[in-house]
């Protein structure tokens, strides 16, 4: 048997860990011969030991805290993002999402919609309700799917008014698409520099970067245009309530917090 050498300390070593200085040998190992084996492996292809359960759950270990963690921590939180503002958005009143029924009563989102019979508009849109349908029901493999598909689908749809700009500043950041989320909130501000979620969206999208003067000055905005602001009878201020009312306390918040 090839004797394994620790690459760290250069002592003998036998497993999966150096005995000497508890650095990662590499691999996984039959711990009859200390053989380097698969992950999946039932027997050891040196010896013929049975690989045990807990054998294949170390393996399993040492896979998800080696080099493959920064993938399932950012999807992970990727996740967690989208939930938080699909519920935000399913909360203001948007668009309603299309349902089909179910033997038994039940629903569920359905086939794809045809979207060559809609608007470009019209098909973002649905689109949109199709990733948000998919992270309510808790189907993240659907929303990563359909989640491109929106964000292409509203800049095929181009020029887009100022909701539709601010769903697509949203779809970016729940994508990560972090500076596209906060220029798209810029063309926002470009048409009205106190468009409430025109700022909300750019003061996230900035803070998210690592902006902090940026979402600071944006924020600020906010609490001097408020009041006047909320009076006016803007449609996606009324159909985005969850985040308008709430907008001046988040901005007094991180203001309050630098």
């Amino acid at each position: 048997m090839t004797a394994l050498v620790c690459p760290k300390c250069g002592k003998a070593a036998s497993g999966s860990f150096c005995q000497e200085c508890g650095a990662k040998v590499g691999g996984h190992f039959c711990q009859e011969c200390g053989a380097q084996i698969t992950a999946t492996a039932k027997y050891c292809n040196r010896c013929g030991n049975r690989i045990s359960v807990s054998e294949h759950r170390a393996a399993a270990t040492a896979t998800l805290g080696g080099k493959n963690l920064p993938w399932w921590i950012a999807g992970a939180a990727m996740f967690v993002l989208i939930v938080a503002l699909a519920t935000q958005m399913m909360q203001s009143g948007g668009p309603s999402i299309p349902t089909t029924s179910q033997p038994g009563g039940g629903a569920t989102t359905g086939m794809p919609p045809d979207l060559s019979t809609m608007t470009p508009v019209e098909a973002a849109n649905r689109l949109f309700n199709r990733v948000m349908a998919a992270v309510t029901a808790g189907d993240s493999t659907e929303a990563q799917q359909f989640m491109p598909m929106a964000i292409g689908a509203y800049e095929r749809a181009r020029p887009l008014d100022n909701d539709g700009l601010f769903h697509l500043s949203m779809l970016q950041r729940t994508a990560m698409q972090l500076e596209a989320a906060l220029e798209t909130a810029e063309e926002i501000l470009e048409d009205n520099s106190d468009h409430l979620l025109g700022l909300s969206a750019a003061a996230k999208a900035a803070a998210e970067l690592g902006r902090g003067d940026i979402a600071a000055a944006y924020y600020e905005r906010v609490l001097d245009v408020y009041e006047s602001q909320i009076e006016q009878d803007i449609a996606e201020y009324m159909d985005h309530t969850p985040i308008t009312d709430n907008l001046r306390t988040e901005a007094e918040a991180f203001l309050g917090g630098r």
